[in-house]
């Protein structure tokens, strides 16, 4: 007898707008069948059904439904969670630790128990020690549990190359490692265009720029919008919820678990990743010159802090 294809069930948690953005575009993109929920009744429902209905003009026939209630995410194969205090003003990453924590082990907890064998993709901030949280919470293996923030960092570096250098995005290739903050790590000696060093593009002074402004570009967003951003997350995450739902394979730089790793254990940190079926398949190791090897560090140091609290 014949059996009707299973689509992926793709569950976002928080409706605001990154949730929104997320589940719009996985929706043009066709990832699945899509699940949007926050507390907030009436608004997940509303944008899903909003969502939904742009799909016999764009083209996708992806169900999307929005609610209050976990069971309606029961047998999600990725659980994105946005849900928390979003950015204000002079707020940095780490204001948001003490509430975001609470919002995201409730939810990894709640969401674990619906789906015992989901994915985990967080994205709340401050991400790394979120992503900590939520593999607490959840219990699930590491490899399981993911956090997204360097597709969306490496997006911007590679935004701003391309702009000073007057060529297309799509022939940059550069990623950033380390945290999802101010001492994140842009490799600029990992980075070209056209497969040309951009080093040997640029002037230094001009690329010391652009890696400053990567490092705070949340924040740029953040005094111009006065919110957080979500159209370019919504697209980092997609973009790896898409390597992971496709078995992809794709080499992407994700917050992931170190156990020995560039030297560190027991932390989520920002690495070059693998990402298939399984979640996490590999992190893969660079090469440091003594200088990137004090910014990692320095990275690495940035998120212990709070990570201690958070223990």
């Amino acid at each position: 007898m014949f059996q009707p294809f299973k689509r992926p069930k793709l569950t976002v948690v928080g409706s605001g707008a990154t949730g929104a953005a997320t589940a719009h575009i996985a929706a043009l993109k066709g990832l699945g069948d899509i699940v949007l929920l926050d507390v907030a009744e009436g608004i997940p429902q509303g944008k899903a059904l909003d969502i939904w209905e742009s799909g016999p003009i764009e083209g996708f026939d992806s169900r999307v439904v929005g609610t209050n209630d976990y069971a309606d995410t029961a047998g999600s194969d990725i659980v994105v969670i946005t849900a928390g205090m979003p950015r204000k003003p002079g707020m940095s990453r780490d204001d948001l630790l003490k509430v975001n924590a609470g919002i995201v082990h409730d939810v990894a907890a709640a969401a674990a128990q619906q789906s015992p064998d989901a994915i985990i993709v967080v994205l709340t901030n401050p991400a790394d020690v979120m992503t900590f949280v939520a593999q607490r919470a959840s219990g699930f293996p590491h490899h399981r549990v993911l956090g997204q923030a360097g597709v969306l960092d490496s997006a911007r570096f590679r935004t701003f190359l391309a702009d000073a250098l007057g060529v297309s995005p799509k022939d940059v290739s550069a990623f950033v490692m380390g945290n999802h903050g101010d001492a994140m790590v842009p490799l600029v000696r990992y980075s070209f265009a056209g497969g040309i060093p951009v080093e040997k593009l640029l002037p230094k002074a001009q690329i010391d720029e652009i890696v400053q402004r990567t490092r705070v570009g949340g924040g740029e967003i953040v005094n111009l919008m006065k919110m957080s951003a979500y159209y370019a997350p919504g697209s980092s995450l997609v973009a790896m919820l898409a390597s992971i739902l496709h078995d992809e394979h794709r080499l992407l730089p994700t917050i992931a678990y170190l156990n020995g790793e560039y030297g560190e254990r027991d932390i989520y940190l920002g690495v070059p990743a693998i990402l298939g079926g399984r979640g996490v398949e590999r992190v893969l190791e660079v090469d440091f010159t003594d200088e990137e090897r004090a910014m990692f560090q320095k990275s690495v140091d940035s998120v212990r802090g709070p990570l201690a609290l958070v223990k």
